[in-house]
């Protein structure tokens, strides 16, 4: 394949990024594609059966539904980002991507991500003002909160993505334009530039500080309280049923935020490129793919409201 590189006086622009496989022999290819394709489609028949009853259903129009609908449409985005491509490359034995191809892909995959863990904080706090302020709920949980809270999380996601894709590709790409992930991402294009990338390291690690370190704080904190009140309850099973419910989701929040966080800000060593694509999947791939999962098959709400939904189908 040739590298599609133009050539100017004293350097090398790229013009092209080619990305890594999955495997090198092609059996292995198909079989992981074809995995990553069923959990894409598992992710969406998933999220997408939460949007629809969350809409159809008058019982789930409440704030905790709300938010699980946004994160669901939030999760069908985030996964389609970049398995299809990825599969598609896989598949076709085709590593190209263009400069603005990849642009797009890490905008999105940060855009996504950033809005992500905003999403999850939002429903942190939701559930702790329904367990521990009940007869508050209604008050501060309102209509007009819920709004304003989506919007200004997709705006500060919009904001930071934005910023971090213009300053990544204001650097000069001309070491090599093989990027050793299956998609586009700040960590291996950084080891790509020739210029000096110590201001985008310094940016991620300040966000990192600022929108994941603060999240992490709210959603700690929203959770022993939430953890505090539920010990009191004299019932045991209802204590077994809530921690059933808040154990799964502390679980794929903490393997999204850790894994994201440790692949954003680890020091810049030779790596596996496999150990990278790993890492990446638990933070781009597991959580969509999961979160319809403990949301649904684990919500006697959601599971009724689909089965009454099928009945007047049928």
């Amino acid at each position: 394949m040739n590298l599609q590189l133009q050539t100017i006086p004293n350097s090398t622009i790229v013009t092209e990024f080619l990305l890594e496989f999955f495997a090198e022999t092609w059996d292995l290819r198909i079989l992981i594609s074809m995995l990553f394709l069923l959990m894409y489609l598992g992710s969406l028949l998933g999220n997408l059966t939460i949007i629809m009853v969350s809409t159809i259903d008058q019982n789930l129009h409440t704030p905790m539904y709300f938010f699980l609908r946004n994160l669901s449409i939030l999760d069908m985005c985030y996964i389609s980002v970049t398995v299809p491509k990825a599969c598609v490359n896989s598949l076709t034995d085709n590593r190209g991507i263009s400069v603005t191809g990849c642009a797009a892909q890490i905008f999105l995959v940060m855009f996504c991500g950033c809005v992500e863990i905003l999403f999850l904080t939002v429903m942190a706090q939701d559930r702790y003002v329904a367990i521990c302020q009940p007869l508050l709920y209604p008050v501060i949980m309102n209509h007009k909160f819920c709004v304003q809270m989506t919007l200004a999380s997709l705006l500060l996601g919009l904001v930071i993505s934005v910023s971090h894709t213009v300053k990544t590709f204001q650097l000069s790409f001309c070491r090599s334009n093989l990027v050793p992930h299956f998609f586009c991402d700040f960590p291996p294009l950084l080891k790509l530039s020739c210029s000096d990338s110590f201001s985008n390291k310094l940016f991620i690690l300040l966000s990192a500080i600022i929108i994941d370190g603060g999240c992490i704080f709210l959603i700690s904190v929203s959770y022993f309280h939430i953890f505090s009140t539920v010990l009191k309850i004299p019932l045991k099973e209802e204590r077994g049923k809530a921690f059933s419910t808040c154990v799964p989701h502390i679980i794929v929040v903490s393997l999204f935020i850790i894994s994201g966080i440790y692949a954003y800000l680890r020091p810049p060593v030779t790596s596996e490129v496999v150990q990278d694509m790993i890492l990446s999947v638990l933070y781009t791939t597991v959580p969509p793919f999961l979160n319809p999962v403990i949301y649904s098959l684990r919500n006697k709400h959601i599971k009724e409201a689909v089965r009454k939904i099928m009945l007047r189908i049928i």
